[in-house]
């Protein structure tokens, strides 16, 4: 018997449970108990224990072992990929992608930990010249995770693999509707390291979650709408326990007059539509050029005919893996069309029960429903601009700011910085979260905080400064029995060093 075993089993005590379910059949898929507040607090404390051992194997041995936990990942990827597959709906292949991407992100955190949260020397200035200046990053001891449906693997591991190179022991509770991947992934680690609960799965609902943000764990990581994280905020408030939020977005695409528009259209559609539009980062409007916006928008419109959301093998994308969503699907697509919107594709009659098809949206009022708040579905809304400062106007004009594309050919990094966006892809879809090396997060309502890179691992560690005195002052600063001269001798000092004009 492991030593995580006794704490894997205090968690699966008889009680409450609840079934997950495959959303396009209603299957059931697993059965997993729902964490009490009690529960949660012992999974907490045993983790507490289990950060000092993490934490003291150090940099080498931790890359160590999370080398070994991306290689059970990666010869055991057929089978990841059924399990998100089964509790998402979404094809294998679209698992297999955001999968790759978890993989990268734990190659990359585990190699870089050392580099960027290592001792590092800093300047001690002229005034301070006898003392040596270093800050180290410690870690910050147990991160609670509480992760998304809509990407199970890539989305979660960009906190978890981040907080464990820090050094962290971490409990995960995943989606409800995703419980299985979550257990997947444990178990996966696990297996790498058998020595202690380095990191735990809870399971259930709101609560379960809210009592993980209570328990007196380190610093919370929340992905998910932009209303549950403040409520995790508020929560987190009470023991001032900081957090890092990755809400939603309404991400715009730019397109210039001289973009490819072949280009842009394909990474329109795909990033509309993918994932059934299920993705924070997701193309949810498109602002156009005037000299080019009917020849783009003919052209998303024929690339986005043979593009079908269902179960079979031949669907480009899965159902609506939370059912209540469909409503909201439904509702900014009427709304589009009451205040005079029209549908080129798609429509009030593209959303099913379980499956939404693809909808591309013209004229619909910037105030609409559809151009205000985040969908999260298959529909996209494509508007013509007089140039590209109206683009950035509009583009801007939301309380939103996750991610964002530009196609322009001539000024794509310009348009790329002046965009309130935490992150901007120019020519490509959403390459950004590919990128191991750059943060990953938003500002205003999509949270604050960052992800993945140098930033993301620094998220989960504390700073720590030192300074040490290598030898005695000529001059005593900070003393009582210091001289008038002294004092006289400091202002010539600074004077000479910051009074010039």
């Amino acid at each position: 018997m492991t030593a995580t075993q006794p704490a894997a089993d205090a968690l699966e005590t008889a009680g409450e449970t609840f079934d997950s379910l495959n959303p396009a059949t209603d299957e059931v898929v697993g059965t997993y108990p729902v964490h009490t507040r009690a529960q949660v607090e012992a999974a907490v404390e045993r983790a507490r224990e289990a950060a000092r051992w993490w934490a003291s194997l150090g940099f080498d041995g931790r890359a160590e072992r999370l080398r070994r936990w991306k290689g059970v990942l990666t010869r055991r990827l057929a089978q990841l990929c059924t399990v998100v597959r089964d509790e998402t709906g979404k094809p294998v292949a679209d698992a297999q992608l955001e999968s790759v991407l978890g993989i990268e992100h734990i190659a990359w955190a585990g190699k870089h930990a050392r580099k960027v949260l290592g001792k590092q020397r800093r300047s001690s200035g002229l005034l301070m010249a006898n003392q040596a200046a270093t800050v180290e990053y410690q870690p910050l001891g147990v991160v609670g995770v509480i992760g998304p449906w809509n990407y199970p693997v890539f989305t979660p591991l960009g906190s978890i693999t981040y907080a464990l190179a820090a050094g962290n022991a971490v409990v995960f509770k995943p989606s409800e509707y995703t419980p299985g991947v979550g257990k997947w992934l444990v178990d996966a680690f696990e297996q790498v390291v058998p020595e202690a609960p380095v990191l735990q799965l809870i399971t259930g609902f709101g609560e379960t979650g809210a009592a993980l943000t209570k328990s007196g764990v380190d610093k919370i990581a929340f992905t998910g709408s932009t209303a549950t994280g403040k409520k995790i905020m508020a929560a987190a408030a009470e023991t001032l326990t900081p957090v890092v939020i990755e809400a939603g977005g309404k991400d715009p695409v730019l397109v210039d007059a001289d973009a490819d528009l072949d280009a842009a259209a394909d990474a329109t559609v795909w990033g509309a539509f993918s994932n059934s539009g299920q993705t924070c980062v997701g193309v949810e409007r498109v602002y156009v050029h005037e000299r080019v916006h009917d020849e783009f928008v003919a052209k998303v419109v024929e690339k986005s005919k043979d593009v079908r959301g269902g179960s079979d093998a031949a669907a480009q994308y899965g159902p609506m893996t939370m059912p209540s969503q469909l409503a909201v699907v439904r509702r900014h697509i009427a709304d589009a069309l009451a205040r005079g919107g029209k549908a080129l594709l798609g429509g009030a009659d593209a959303v099913g029960d379980r499956f939404a098809q693809p909808t591309v949206l013209v004229d619909v009022p910037e105030d609409s429903e559809a151009v205000q708040e985040e969908t999260f579905g298959p529909t996209v809304t494509i508007a013509k601009v007089k140039d590209m400062d109206e683009a950035l106007e509009k583009a801007n004009a939301t309380r939103y700011g996750l991610g964002s594309t530009v196609f322009s050919k001539r000024r794509g990094p310009e348009l790329a910085r002046r965009l309130r966006t935490g992150m901007t892809a120019i020519n490509a879809p959403l390459s950004f979260a590919g990128i191991a090396s750059l943060p990953f997060g938003g500002v205003g309502d999509s949270g604050f905080g960052r992800i993945h890179g140098p930033e993301g691992l620094r998220e989960f560690a504390r700073s720590k400064a030192i300074a040490r005195q290598r030898y005695t002052a000529p001059i005593a600063l900070t003393t009582f029995a210091r001289k008038e001269k002294t004092d006289a001798l400091v202002a010539k000092l600074i004077t000479v060093l910051h009074g010039k004009r």
